[in-house]
């Protein structure tokens, strides 16, 4: 199943669980613009509380979820094990590629990302709805592990061994400014591919950008954008890549080296 699906072919499906997943980082919840309007039938979940678990002294800004209050989630949402998912964000895919990632790691196959989120529902003269949706409960299984993940260890050995990619913006990178986490710069041995650059409705750039990078594993600033570049690979025809879940936000609370050099230039020796 591809990743990514079109409003037009969205709105043809039947029985499809909708998730609305609107987002913004640092920002208050977007429950307002639920009822303001959503797609017909879709479930809301608020990405901070019931995409992610709660945060720590470590693990990053936006941990994984027990596997037990995800299940609990994603029932109250009406899904099964089987359910078609839908999942649609205001548009830039960062929240639904996040639960997008998620749910596939947790074990649940059939899932999409609406492709330019709400305003391309919108945008295409799609209807819209205002009214909470209470779903039948649903009986999904939360089965951790479907999808490759990282810890801080193992992206560690990552980047000694093969190629771990952040995709934060350069400057992010390089260590010139860092406007969330305490500590700026990069994972020692990491490069620098910015997920700005992704245009997820060009399967074959995004074929083009991320082949040439077959062993790699992606990291940002608390695994969302690397959730992110893991829906562009697998939307280029590519295998979903590794993802460090707590990325730069959880590296950098277990005080482990930082650098803060640019990214090697190709055939570069790292």
């Amino acid at each position: 199943m591809r990743p990514l699906i079109g409003a037009a072919a969205a709105a043809e499906l039947q029985g499809s669980v909708r998730l609305d997943v609107r987002w913004t980082l640092g920002g208050p919840s977007r429950e307002a613009d639920y009822a303001a309007g959503h797609l017909p039938g879709a479930v809301r979940l608020d990405f901070d509380r019931d995409v992610c678990g709660p945060a720590g002294p470590v693990g990053g800004r936006h941990p994984l979820p027990e596997p037990e209050a995800l299940q609990a989630v994603l029932r109250r949402a009406g899904i099964d094990d089987d359910s078609h998912v839908l999942v649609y964000d205001d548009g830039d895919g960062m929240a639904a590629a996040r639960t997008w990632w998620t749910l596939r790691w947790a074990g649940i196959d059939r899932v999409q990302v609406l492709e330019g989120g709400f305003k391309a529902w919108t945008g295409a003269g799609l209807p819209i709805e205002t009214a909470a949706v209470q779903p039948k409960p649903g009986t999904a299984t939360v089965r951790p592990g479907h999808l490759p993940m990282l810890d801080a260890e193992g992206a560690a050995e990552w980047a000694a061994t093969r190629e771990l990619v952040d995709v934060r913006a350069p400057e992010r990178y390089r260590g010139e400014m860092e406007p969330v986490d305490p500590v700026a710069g990069h994972v020692p041995g990491a490069i620098n591919l910015f997920l700005g650059e992704d245009d997820l409705s060009d399967p074959d750039r995004l074929r083009e950008r991320y082949a040439p990078h077959p062993d790699a594993a992606y990291y940002c600033g608390s695994g969302v954008g690397a959730a992110r570049t893991a829906l562009a690979v697998t939307a280029a025809g590519l295998p979903t890549p590794p993802v460090y879940i707590g990325s730069w936000s959880d590296w950098v609370s277990r005080g482990r080296d930082v650098a803060t050099s640019v990214t090697p230039a190709a055939g570069e020796e790292r």
